[in-house]
């Protein structure tokens, strides 16, 4: 866990994280949780199995939660039991709460399928990942996505980012998407489950110069 103006992040493995400020807890990407975890916000940044799985998001969502998404995986969630489903496209706000919750793109360049010889994440696709604002810390969670055109944008205090490569962008390219936003804090993702291993995170830390870079044990 990692503490930053009394905002905690948790990561549960792979792209899970679980951000709370002691008033309300935000679930991002539920995946493979060991337990059942009471959210009050959950976001869903696209429809992979290892993004949108109805078993665990189960295991988040009741009455009182409130479920954001992108808009591929409405139909796919609309009977999950829960307060409210909000689906979002890229550059949608919506205030939940007081947090301020923005989609923004996330798909891939360079990260080809062979078989379809499309990218993993098409841009078409509208998946996103999420600007979120709680307590006056910016958090930017990036989904699965390569260095793009519009993150040199996008200024953050953290940066929730991947380091395994083959479906999303690599250490280094992930080093250098650092180095343009410049966060206070980076914390790497999308390893040790499905591609990628802690190496990676590691090695994300030691290239790292601008920031620091915190390698959160799994909860």
């Amino acid at each position: 866990m990692f503490e930053i103006n009394n905002v905690k992040i948790r990561w549960c493995g792979h792209d899970t994280f679980i951000i709370d400020d002691s008033d309300k807890k935000i679930c991002i990407d539920p995946y493979k949780l060991t337990k059942s975890i009471k959210t009050d916000i959950i976001l869903i940044s696209h429809s992979h199995f290892d993004h949108l799985s109805i078993e665990d998001l189960s295991k988040v969502a009741d009455n009182n939660s409130i479920i954001i998404s992108s808009m591929e995986c409405i139909d796919k969630i609309s009977h999950i039991k829960c307060k409210q489903i909000i689906g979002m496209l890229p550059y949608d706000e919506k205030i939940i709460y007081n947090i301020k919750i923005k989609a923004v793109p996330a798909y891939n360049i360079n990260k080809i399928n062979p078989d379809t010889k499309k990218p993993f994440h098409p841009k078409r696709d509208n998946k996103v990942g999420f600007l979120i604002n709680i307590q006056n810390v910016s958090i930017y969670y990036i989904g699965d996505s390569d260095f793009i055109p519009e993150m040199n944008e996008i200024k953050t205090d953290v940066l929730l980012i991947p380091v395994s490569g083959t479906y999303v962008m690599n250490v280094q390219e992930a080093a250098s998407v650092i180095d343009k936003i410049r966060p206070k804090l980076a914390i790497p993702m999308h390893y040790g489950t499905i591609v990628g291993s802690i190496s990676d995170a590691y090695e994300l830390k030691k290239i790292v110069n601008c920031c620091n870079v915190e390698i959160l044990t799994k909860e």
